[in-house]
Parts: C-alpha cells; structure tokens; sequence
C-alpha cells in the first residue's frame, strides 16, 4: 500500500510540476501576441515531452539516487517515508501556487519539503547550512544577475533588430522566438523528469526510463489543464510585451537554463524565466512592481510551507 500511495503521490507531483511550469518558456509567445494560448501550450507540451523523452535515452548519466541533499544522512533520505511525505508536500504547494497563478520553483518546493520531513526525522541535527547554497543564495542573487543580463540582451536585440530590421521580415522574429521558448520547455522536461523520478526509484517494478515516461505523460497533462493561471501571470501581468521583447527575455532565459544544465549551478528557471520578462518591462517602464513582488514573495514561502507540510505529512505516516 505504502509504494502503491508513493507511486500515485510522485505522479501528482510530476501533475503539479507540469501545471506550474510548463507555461514559463511560452509565456513571451502569449503575451507578445506571437501565437494563440492554445498554439503556446501545445508548443510547451510537445518541447517538455521532447525533453522527458531524451532524458530516457540519457537516464544512466542524469538520473542520480534520491538524496537528502546534504541537509540529511542518505540512508535516512531512502526511508519511504520520507519520499512520500516529500512526494505529497512538494506536489500540493506547487499545485497550490500553480491554482493561484503564482509561478514558484519545484526545485526549492523540494528542497523545503526534505528539510521538514527530515526536522521530524532527526531534528536540529539536520545541516542547516546547506540551504544558504540551495534556496538563500539562488533566490537573492540569481534574479538580480538575470534581470541586468536580460536588459543588456534585450538591449543588443533592439539595436541589432534596428540595424538589420528584422521586424520587415516577421517571421524571422517569430521563428527565433518559437524555437527560444522550446530550448527552455526542453530543458526543463530534461531535468525535472531525471529529478522526479529518483523519488520512485525504490519501487522495484518500475525501470528507470519506464518511470520517466509515465512521469512525462503526468506532466504533460497538468500543463494542458491547469496552466492557465500561470500563463495569465506571466503572459500579461508582469508587464506588457512585444515580439522583440519576448524573444529578449527568452533569450537570457534559454541561456541561463542551458548554463544551469551543464555546470550544476542551482539556478530554478522558474526565477530566471519571471526575472528576464520583469527586465524587459523595467526597460521599458511598464513593469508591475507589485505582481512581482508578490511572486517574489510566493518564492520566500515556498520552502517554508513546503517543509511545514512534509513534516506533517512524515509525522501522520509514521503514526
């Protein structure tokens, strides 16, 4: 019953990743008016599919065993337990935040939810420390560091659109933006579909790439039923956009998850992909400092209400 309930949990997870950031890399195309919102979504499930699929042929180099991430001993992270508990507290606050219309990072739902399974687990003994390389320091300065990159991006785009005047010729622009947004939809299907399914690795019945492809079909599903939430967030609320901004922000926002993907910074391209369309809307003057300032809020509290769950969740599953 217990790897029945685990299996289920980790695919509400993947549901709730899919409904929270399958829209992030397409946002730019809604809200510039390049393409429909039925055409965007269909653009990320497709892109996000295509990334959980590589990562099946990829399985043995990305997918690592479920860890406590430093903040406890391994061999307590392997505790069904505390995959369930992780499981169900990361998937409802995402999916909370996704109902709400607030973009916020799997990774630090995660990253939260192991700490409070693993407070109830061993208590203060958990390492405190790593969350100042995993949530403090992603969540201060990579939003700052995409926001001056985007407007220097965006910047060189305008010029070089002036020079070449690339907008004579649309469909230039738009096929720059498309294939933008699908480096970022890509790789986000190649990461998260290796880290979620480490969570149900323990389940002896199911093969690694067996466990990623019914994890891709998940998240496809929540990103076709309840993005739209997210995508009025990030398409139209932020700030007004154009074609040339979108593909600015798109730009910084591939860029940065390419680099992530390679070098193993702790960048969340749910951070990179909000701070790069705040940039452009900042040039411009019509950025809405009070949406984002809510969604940097919903970022803060991300992990602490990931934690207070997970540790309720651990506590009700070992009574």
């Amino acid at each position: 019953m217990l790897i029945i309930s685990l299996f289920l949990a980790t695919l509400f997870l993947a549901y709730s990743n899919g409904a929270n950031d399958n829209f992030k890399g397409v946002a730019t195309l809604f809200g510039s008016g390049t393409t429909s919102y039925q055409t965007a979504i269909l653009w990320a499930t497709i892109t996000t599919f295509s990334g959980a699929v590589a990562a099946i042929f990829w399985a043995g180099k990305l997918v690592q065993n479920f860890t406590g991430q430093g903040i406890f001993p391994d061999n307590i992270a392997n505790v069904p337990e505390i995959h369930l508990a992780v499981a169900i507290a990361s998937g409802m606050t995402v999916l909370i935040a996704a109902l709400t219309g607030f973009p916020v990072s799997t990774t630090h739902s995660l990253t939260g939810a192991l700490l409070g399974a693993g407070l109830v687990a061993i208590g203060l003994k958990v390492n405190f420390a790593v969350l100042w390389q995993a949530f403090i320091i992603p969540l201060i300065f990579i939003p700052i560091i995409t926001i001056f990159l985007a407007a220097g991006v965006y910047q060189l785009v305008k010029y070089f659109n002036y020079q070449l005047n690339l907008l004579a010729n649309q469909k230039v622009v738009d096929t720059l933006h498309f294939i933008s947004a699908g480096i970022i939809c890509f790789t986000r299907g190649l990461n998260h579909t290796s880290q979620l399914v480490s969570i149900i690795l323990i389940i002896e019945y199911f093969s690694i790439q067996g466990g990623m492809l019914t994890i891709a079909m998940a998240m496809g599903l929540g990103g076709l039923l309840n993005s739209q939430r997210i995508a009025a967030t990030m398409s139209t609320k932020i700030t007004s956009l154009d074609a040339i901004q979108g593909l600015s922000a798109n730009m910084t926002a591939g860029f940065l998850a390419i680099l992530a993907s390679y070098t193993g910074i702790p960048i969340s391209i749910t951070h990179v992909a909000v701070s790069s369309i705040f940039s452009v809307g900042l040039i411009e003057k019509k950025a809405n400092w009070h949406i984002f300032s809510q969604i940097f809020l919903s970022w803060i509290l991300t992990l602490p209400t990931a934690a207070i769950t997970s540790g309720i969740a651990y506590r009700l599953l070992q009574g």
